[in-house]
């Protein structure tokens, strides 16, 4: 009889147990729309074939096909959590009692997605609409007539399909990426050295270029007399080493070489149009005001509009008003002639967020992510810079002239710190410049506005015309707010830049001098 009871006992235990797991899938389902379960099915052909995959519909259909391999159990979800963590849906990590951090330190061991199926799904998150009818055009003599194109996923698996594309044969996304987007070769690169293939596509054109050049180098410099020149340079050529000798053609090719790779290392600026840049500027609260905010409206608009970007200024936002105004961003489709997109916010804030003007926190995090390449695919593969005048702590007393932008706190708003890395997007091509690092104030003169705006205008307007990036500008503002200390002679004031740009970050120099 007690074993009997210790069996019944066991079944309602199992019934439990799977009632919660079939309730955890069913909640993940719920909250994955149609990008995210074209991904899941994506990730999932190493596992599942495609003939099953075919009749899927939701994420629910995924989990049921992944159960019946049991690839997928109640006592192991680790394959769901890491998928989960592949299309950067880190929320809902939490339904299964993971965080990002503890998928992240499993994966070397059990992870199972090869990094094959990772690299194809992180070409797809870069390749935009127009990238895709690009490759499409250059790839018609090879696709089905009657085809009609989706998205990239749905591309690279015809490819696959038709033996075109294999884990040990990407030569056919490597020309693709050459002509159509050449940042792109950067994934299929990381892919192919981690499998130990040294050279791809990009290493040949780097190395062939150095070995003209230094070839070009030596008849000039070792064989100074023009006729002892003239003579090795035919001698190489006979012997196919050296394609060709002219030091006038040398410094021309030597000139396009260096241009070449500048073009290689930055992020494209030569659009119609350089992009638009948005100023919220949040003065009037209810308990205060920020004195002195105006003044770095207005020179940021100056200096922005001098860089070439379409200015728009929005005063005294509610915390609701800040986050349709993303949204409404986020959906605007001239993006896509635009080579960049910069947003400036000045207001008050507490750690990892900014305060509307009805005294809501907004976190940084979820205004950035509006702009994420799945959310708004016109700014995929551009930088966006977002910089941010608030405080990211609040007790420091103000001295004479000089304001914090913290709000006064109260016991019910005091808030976790946050790290400044968790306030941006995890996929590439963002930045954020705070104007102080967490926990601390930042200071703003009534009169003469903030440290960090007033600085950071400073330095663009010196360092453009230069051709320095913005990692090295924003290195510049930080030193010079370093530098600076409030009147009474006892507070300091440091920035602080989190990016996860991919390339240098280079403004054409305007053909107008500075604004100021």
């Amino acid at each position: 009889l007690l074993s009997g009871r210790e069996t019944v006992g066991s079944s309602n235990m199992e019934n439990v147990v799977n009632l919660k797991f079939h309730q955890q899938l069913f909640l993940i389902s719920e909250n994955l729309v149609t990008e995210d379960v074209a991904a899941l099915k994506f990730l999932c052909t190493d596992f599942l074939h495609l003939s099953k995959l075919e009749g899927v519909k939701s994420a629910a259909d995924i989990f049921k096909l992944l159960m019946a391999q049991e690839y997928l159990k109640a006592e192991d979800t680790f394959l769901l959590a890491e998928l989960l963590y592949r299309i950067k849906c880190h929320s809902l990590l939490e339904i299964l009692g993971y965080t990002k951090e503890k998928v992240q330190e499993r994966l070397h061991e059990k992870g199972r997605i090869s990094p094959y199926r990772q690299m194809l799904f992180e070409l797809s998150e870069n390749i935009t609409n127009e990238m895709l009818k690009e490759i499409i055009f250059l790839l018609q003599n090879r696709l089905p007539k009657r085809w009609i194109t989706q998205s990239a996923l749905d591309l690279l698996i015809l490819l696959e399909r038709q033996g075109l594309l294999a884990k040990d044969n990407v030569q056919i996304l490597e020309d693709i990426c050459m002509t159509v987007s050449p940042d792109l070769l950067e994934t299929i690169d990381c892919y192919k050295k981690a499998r130990g293939e040294k050279f791809t596509l990009w290493d040949k054109l780097l190395h062939l270029f150095i070995a003209i050049s230094f070839l070009e180098v030596l008849c000039c410099n070792i064989f100074s007399t023009p006729d002892v020149q003239t003579a090795v340079a035919k001698l190489l050529k006979e012997l196919g080493v050296l394609p060709s000798f002219c030091p006038t053609k040398m410094l021309r090719r030597r000139s396009f070489f260096f241009s070449f790779l500048q073009t290689m290392t930055t992020y494209k600026m030569d659009g119609p149009h350089r992009g638009f840049c948005l100023i919220i500027n949040n003065v009037n609260f209810s308990s205060s005001q920020r004195k002195g905010s105006c003044k770095d409206a207005e020179q940021l608009e100056r200096v922005f509009t001098w860089l070439g970007l379409d200015v728009k200024i929005y005063t005294d936002l509610t915390s609701g008003a800040i986050i349709n105004l993303m949204q409404t961003w986020q959906h605007m489709q001239d993006h896509k002639d635009r080579n960049c997109f910069v947003c400036c916010i000045l207001s008050h804030g507490g750690s990892g967020a900014i305060y509307g003007t009805d005294d809501k926190l907004v976190s940084i995090r979820v205004l950035t992510s509006h702009f994420t390449a799945r959310q708004c695919p016109q700014l995929a593969a551009k930088p966006k810079l977002f910089f941010i005048q608030a405080c990211q702590g609040n007790n420091i007393q103000r001295p004479v002239f000089v304001d914090t932008d913290g709000q006064t706190p109260d016991s019910s708003s005091v808030q976790e710190r946050v790290s400044l890395f968790e306030s941006i997007p995890e996929e590439a091509d963002f930045l954020l410049g705070m104007a102080t690092v967490d926990g601390y104030v930042s200071f703003r003169h009534i009169e003469e506005g903030t440290w960090y705006i007033q600085a950071l205008c400073s330095k663009l307007q010196l360092l453009v015309p230069r051709g320095e990036d913005i990692l090295s500008i924003l290195t510049q503002v930080n030193e010079e707010v370093a530098r600076r200390v409030s009147p009474s002679g006892t507070k300091k004031q440091m920035p602080q830049p989190a990016y996860t740009l991919r390339r240098k970050f280079i403004f054409p120099v305007p053909m107008a001098p500075p604004p100021s």
